[in-house]
């Protein structure tokens, strides 16, 4: 009995399913590649500036505040 309960795929549907599988990867990965075409590009990070020193300040560094 317990040979006619086996679940027996044969080798024609494994392929069938395994193209199948790749090609919806394919379909995934040409929407990605349009979805970042499309999408506009990211602003450089900016840096942080170093606040500028106060004109006429005698110690720019600070220190004596």
């Amino acid at each position: 009995m317990a040979s006619s309960s086996k679940k027996r795929t044969t080798m024609a549907k494994m392929n069938r399913e395994n193209s199948v599988r790749e090609k919806r990867m394919r379909k995934a990965a040409r929407k990605e590649a349009r979805r970042l075409e499309d999408a506009p590009s990211a602003p450089a990070p900016l840096e942080p500036k170093e606040p500028e020193a106060v004109i006429g300040d005698p110690d720019p560094s600070g220190v004596g505040r």
